[in-house]
Formats: C-alpha cells, sequence, structure tokens
C-alpha cells in the first residue's frame, strides 16, 4: 500500500487577459511563494518539484529549467509534465504519484500560462494529423463545434441548454476573487454573441488567460506539520486516446454521443471508490469544461444522469449552487483559462472547498468533491478529494 496523500498548500496568483507586471519566471513565482505561505513553509521543506504548461504554445521549451529561480527547484528533483489542457490535472497526479510512492513526503506541483504572449491557434492546429485532420481544424474550437452539432443531433438538446452552463459557471464566478472573469450574463446574451464555429458562439467559450497555480502534496506522515487541515486525495485515474475528425463517433462504440476517455476513467475511479450515485455521493465538483456544450454532454459521460439527460438535469438546477451537487463554484474554465493551470486551479477549488476556505464560493459542508481535466486529443484526468482521510 502507498501513503496517504493530502493537499496542504494552494496558491493562485490573480488570474486576467494580459498580465504586463509579471514575466513567465514572476508569474510561476508569485503561486509557489503564496503556496508556500499557505503552509508555513519555505523552500528548502520542499522535496521535490512538478511544473507543466503549453510549453509549445509560448514557443519556450525547458519550462523547468529557464524558471528555476521562481518555480524553487534548485538543487532538487525537478521535473516538467505536459498533457496539452490537461497538463495541470497530470502535474497533480505526478505530485501525488510521487508522495503516495513515498520517494517523497513534500512535492510542490506547479500549473502557469500567459496565453498573451502565445499562439494557441498555430499551435493546436498543429498537433493534429498533418493528411487527415489538420486541414480541417482552426485551434480548438473547430473540433469542439464537431462534437457540440453531433450531439445535438443525436439528442435534440439545443443551444439554449448549452447557454445555460456558461450563465451558471459565470454566475458562480462572482463569488471567486482570482477569477479572470466576473460577467453576470444571461441566456440571451450568450445566444446573442457572435458565432464562432456553428453552433460554438463566443458566450459559449472560455476566454484566453494569464494565470498560475500552485499546489504541495504532502505525505500522511507529515500532515500534523502544516497549519491547515489537509484536503486528501482519494483516488485519481486517466485515459487517453486519439480523435481523428474523420472518425464521427469520437472513438465510441455506440456512436457520435459519448465522451469515450472520461467515462473510463469514470468507471475506473468510481469501482475503486465505491460511486454508484455521483450527483448525490459528491458534495460538489471543480469540472474541467472548456466551452458551454461540455457542461451538457459530459455530465452524462461522468454518470450524473441517463444518456439524452444532460439538459433536465441542467434545467433542474442540481448543479447550481444549492443544488444536489454544485459544479464549478469557482466560475471555471468558462471564466478562468491560463491553460497549464487550468486543470490544476480544479483541484486547488475543489482543495479549498473541503478545507472550508472557499468563502463566499463555500458549498456548505461539503465533504466530497470530484475534479477533472481536458485535454490532448479528448484526454481526461479525474481526481476524487475528501475532507476525511481515506
Amino acid at each position: 500500500m502507498g501513503k496517504k496523500v493530502a493537499v496542504t498548500g494552494v496558491g493562485i496568483t490573480k488570474q486576467s487577459s494580459v498580465r504586463h507586471d509579471v514575466n513567465g519566471v514572476e508569474i510561476i513565482n508569485e503561486a509557489v511563494r503564496a503556496a508556500l505561505e499557505d503552509a508555513d513553509m519555505n523552500r528548502a521543506d520542499i522535496d521535490a518539484v512538478v511544473i507543466g504548461n503549453m510549453d509549445h504554445f509560448e514557443g519556450i521549451n525547458y519550462v523547468e529549467a529557464w524558471s528555476i529561480d521562481g518555480n524553487g527547484g534548485l538543487m532538487k528533483p525537478t521535473m516538467k509534465v505536459t498533457t496539452g489542457g490537461c497538463t495541470g490535472s497530470t502535474v497533480a497526479m505526478a505530485a501525488y504519484y510521487h508522495v503516495a510512492s513515498g520517494l517523497f513526503n513534500k512535492v510542490l506541483a506547479i500549473g502557469w500560462e500567459k496565453n498573451s504572449e502565445s499562439d494557441t491557434t498555430g499551435a493546436i492546429t498543429t498537433a493534429f494529423d498533418a493528411i487527415w485532420d489538420r486541414p480541417v481544424f482552426a485551434g480548438a474550437v473547430a473540433g469542439l463545434a464537431v462534437e457540440a452539432a453531433l450531439y445535438m443531433h443525436e439528442t435534440g438538446a439545443t443551444e439554449e441548454d448549452a447557454a445555460y452552463v456558461a450563465v451558471r459557471d459565470r454566475k458562480h464566478a462572482l463569488n471567486n476573487p482570482f477569477a479572470h472573469l466576473h460577467i453576470n450574463l444571461t441566456i440571451k446574451d450568450i445566444m446573442d454573441s457572435p458565432y464562432l464555429s456553428w453552433p460554438v458562439k463566443m458566450g459559449d467559450m472560455c476566454p484566453r488567460t494569464d494565470g498560475a497555480c500552485a499546489l504541495i502534496f504532502s505525505s500522511e506522515d507529515v500532515v500534523d506539520d502544516f497549519p491547515m487541515p489537509p484536503a486528501w486525495v482519494v483516488a485519481v485515474a486517466n485515459r487517453h486516446m486519439y480523435t481523428y475528425t474523420a472518425d464521427a463517433d469520437f472513438g465510441s462504440i455506440d456512436g457520435p454521443y459519448w465522451m469515450t476517455s472520461l467515462e473510463a476513467a469514470s468507471k475506473d475511479i468510481y469501482s475503486r471508490v465505491g460511486i454508484s450515485d455521483p450527483l448525490n455521493q459528491f458534495d460538489m465538483a471543480e469540472l474541467y469544461l472548456p466551452y458551454s456544450f461540455a457542461g451538457v454532454k459530459w455530465m452524462e459521460a461522468l454518470g450524473f444522469t441517463g444518456r439524452g439527460g444532460g439538459p433536465e438535469l441542467l434545467r433542474s438546477g442540481a448543479t447550481d449552487m444549492g443544488g444536489k451537487c454544485p459544479v464549478n463554484p469557482s466560475g471555471g474554465v468558462l471564466s478562468s483559462n491560463p491553460i497549464g493551470a487550468t486543470a490544476l486551479l480544479r483541484v486547488a477549488d475543489a482543495a479549498l472547498q473541503m478545507q472550508a476556505r472557499a468563502g463566499a464560493r463555500q458549498v456548505p459542508d461539503a465533504k466530497l468533491a470530484l475534479c477533472t481535466g481536458f485535454g490532448g486529443c479528448y484526454w481526461s484526468d479525474m481526481l476524487i478529494l475528501s475532507k476525511d482521510k481515506p
């Protein structure tokens, strides 16, 4: 058996469209200092560092090396992880595994991005197969639009159903002082926003954000050294796949309907933790929803409702603050998207919820949280956090 692992320090930077006040090293250090201060630690207390971002966006490789003055890894084991949009959650899982293995007691996990200095569209387009897929894509939006159109065709879901997600998450973000966007929108506002690639509109999409996040993962052997209550990691899981746009089923055996990697990761992690009714067993969820339609379709892959039940679930208010399982009390990806940190922010906000430190966005008496990361070619990461030691 490995060691039990907990999040014992959280550091989140100011998130905005442009952070002219800091360079890459400095924004990383801003998050690191905040996490160390939160845990009442200094750099010498850290055993190892895991860091990640979408380095090909900025066009600068070896972030673990050139950011050494900011990331705290000087003369320590320092590792880089890059897995597309789910980099942040993979960084979290890597840090978790390093501590759970018993190799280290305290590992610093860092995710960051300066999207204001990146070429996101060019980088994403060239990630796809040069012969079969690349001519179809123009960044992330086109692929998401294909998925959304297929889902609407199969289920009868509407653009208004997706707009509900965009309204919900941005309403939640109004209670998050770290969020990039603080805008109170209506479904009409979303529906009136311009199309980017039908049926996806401007209001359906996440922003481009400069920001960073750092978490400290600690062994059960040392959690008593920290001033804050721990947020325990119960389990992690991930599934990676590749998707050709021409494969209309998006890798699923059931047609153009399911999020296969998320479904498989869900079944894996739920079976190990004893989750049979996620909507009622989880107290809240921080989900990587890069566009509004994901907040409809992917709830089905997560088992929160049956196939085709996403719209009804949303309209019931079950995922709103005050509902059965509030989704994205932080405002989620639709409100802040520093890509290398985006999925790590899901874990950070869930940890704050488990520690009852989420302020105005706190879910009362939250004890069990679900986090997800999305990226690569429809890859899915999952983590479950608990207030109580598993």
